[in-house]
């Protein structure tokens, strides 16, 4: 038989089984087996393929009619039969909440994340841009640009991850996004760059080798050491709250001159003295300073041009381990418990 006689005969099958369907159960086992998604009709529209292409107009257009036909029918059959009958057994409430032990855990986002996002509040107020950069650099991004001489301790070995083969490295310090991001704007700017840093450290309560820093710059006319200042006093207060005091002690880094390490007033005992502060009233956050001449004298070099000229622009910079300001905000004493997945310590912070 030929497409369009089979076609009929599916049509006239369709409609003697929606009309002879005496309630709603046998009407929707009719509906299944002739308009369902596995269907007559719909494996019946898959032989389209095999009808010659001089008939192909003619076969679809009955197809469409019957497919509509069917349609209508099957409508009005359940016009009159009604909808089909519910299924018989209990309700299923889905408004009801499930008892305790069938509750799916709802998760939280890790102690860490929570911080980077507050530091990111908090600088973003200040006018400080989310930057990020590759954890994979070069010599020149992490060391040499930075002012850290050849000779320097941190290019050794035994101080920075070098992978095999090359003289790349994972980056000991997000410093490098500061300087790419300098290679590729111009001045004025103000961005933060939060992100992995690798140092080979030996594991224990205060160091890993895979951590978490926030570097920030800020590059202008007429950048002081006193608009550094301001600026960590009012990010220390929207950290650990009101009233926490700052202070500087003079330090080196090869990329900051004036240097110093920053300390707050200890969170826990608000200075007083505890075992958190160790007696002294006093955390210490991280380093800053104002930005080397000779960082900007790289990145002119970097980028051809004088852009960042030393006697027109300055700049702060300073670089917070996350790890030590989360510790610091929840009393934690020992990092690697930011490592170890321990939900019974995940959820307590």
């Amino acid at each position: 038989m030929s497409f369009l006689d089979d076609l009929q005969t599916l049509r006239t099958e369709a409609l003697a089984a929606f009309g002879a369907a005496k309630d709603a159960a046998a009407l929707e086992q009719a509906r299944i087996r002739f308009l369902g998604a596995k269907g007559s009709l719909k494996a019946f529209a898959k032989r389209m393929k095999e009808v010659p292409p001089a008939e192909k107009p003619q076969a679809g257009k009955q197809l469409n009619e019957a497919s509509a036909e069917l349609e209508a029918a099957f409508a009005a059959a359940q016009a009159a039969c009604g909808k089909p009958a519910a299924a018989s057994g209990p309700k299923l409430d889905v408004t009801e909440p499930l008892p305790p032990e069938q509750r799916p855990e709802i998760g939280r986002r890790h102690p860490l994340t929570r911080t980077v996002d507050r530091l990111r509040e908090l600088l973003g107020a200040l006018g400080f841009e989310v930057v990020e950069g590759p954890e994979v650099e070069d010599e020149r991004h992490n060391f040499d640009d930075l002012n850290i001489p050849a000779d320097h301790p941190s290019r050794d070995s035994f101080d920075t991850f070098f992978l095999d083969g090359s003289r790349a490295l994972l980056r000991s310090q997000t410093s490098t996004v500061q300087v790419r991001v300098m290679e590729s704007r111009k001045p004025p700017l103000r961005v933060i760059a939060p992100g992995r840093v690798y140092r080979p450290d030996k594991i224990d309560a205060t160091h890993a080798s895979t951590f978490h820093q926030i570097e920030g710059l800020y590059v202008d006319r007429g950048v002081s050491m006193a608009d550094l200042r301001g600026t960590l006093q009012l990010f220390v207060e929207g950290l650990f709250g009101a009233g926490t005091r700052v202070r500087f002690r003079p330090s080196f880094f090869p990329f900051t001159e004036p240097s110093a390490e920053m300390d707050a007033s200890c969170p826990a005992c608000g200075g007083s003295g505890c075992n958190v502060c160790k007696g002294t009233g006093w955390v210490e956050l991280g380093g800053c300073g104002m930005v080397d001449p000779n960082v900007f004298l790289a990145v002119n070099r970097a980028r051809g041009d004088n852009a960042y000229d030393p006697e027109v622009w300055t700049g702060f910079a300073f670089g917070f381990g996350i790890e030590r300001m989360a510790m610091r905000r929840h009393g934690i004493d020992d990092l690697r418990l930011f490592l170890e997945n321990d939900l019974r310590f995940l959820r307590q912070v």
